[in-house]
């Protein structure tokens, strides 16, 4: 039942796109055919579940102050007085990290789309190496270290667990999904309305994004515990 509210917060409640504003260039430039949309958020789905797991892992193991951060246990061999809080590495190293764990997935991403869809790989353009900077991954795996961070201080992971660290990160895939395929959906019949000249083009999407946006508000407090 956690998991489920888990994925119903991120997705509909606190959707990335459409309620925290976070993706909205890919969300525009890639949500124009459905094809396209389905293939970036495919991609993105899979990059924010895998980042969600190993940056989790990172931020336990290597990053945070706590009992079994590997360079603290490496260290109190060699040095007696040594103690978890000398390896906080949070403030420093954090963002830095989590960038290097989301590109080297994004390049996995690419060569794979490359090589078993060709076509998908040159609609997606200049969109699909871009994953490296959404703001949708790097915004899911940081709201994730801030929870684990929170609730677990200094010695333990806190309520946000392994699992529950890569079902926010799947929810936070799917609501990007869920708000381009919508958007290539309404975009893909604008392209056949009588939409007025000075309307046509990004105009008219930024008002269907806006429309969206206070729809998606309607579900908040929907999934509050």
């Amino acid at each position: 039942m956690e998991f489920i509210i888990i994925i119903i917060s991120v997705v509909l409640v606190n959707n990335y796109v459409l309620v925290r504003f976070l993706g909205l260039c890919p969300f525009l430039g890639v949500s124009k055919k459905m094809d396209t949309a389905v293939g970036m958020g495919a991609a993105v789905i899979f990059v924010t579940t895998i980042a969600s797991a190993v940056c989790w892992l990172i931020h336990f193991l290597v990053l945070a102050p706590t009992e079994y951060n590997l360079l603290y246990q490496i260290s109190r061999i060699f040095i007696s007085n040594v103690t978890p809080a000398d390896f906080n590495l949070v403030p420093l190293l954090r963002i830095l990290m989590y960038i290097l764990a989301i590109a080297v997935f994004v390049q996995f991403v690419e060569m794979f789309v490359k090589k078993n869809s060709k076509a998908l790989y040159d609609a997606l353009g200049i969109f699909l190496p871009l994953i490296t900077t959404n703001c949708v991954v790097l915004g899911v795996v940081v709201l994730n270290s801030q929870m684990f961070w929170a609730n677990g201080g200094e010695g333990a992971p806190g309520n946000l667990s392994f699992l529950k660290s890569v079902v926010q990160g799947f929810g936070g895939g799917a609501s990007f999904t869920l708000a381009l395929i919508l958007m290539s959906g309404i975009r893909e019949r604008l392209a056949l309305a009588p939409v007025p000249k000075p309307l046509q083009g990004m105009p008219i999407a930024f008002i269907s994004t806006a429309l969206m946006a206070l729809a998606f508000g309607g579900f908040a407090g929907f999934a509050s515990e």
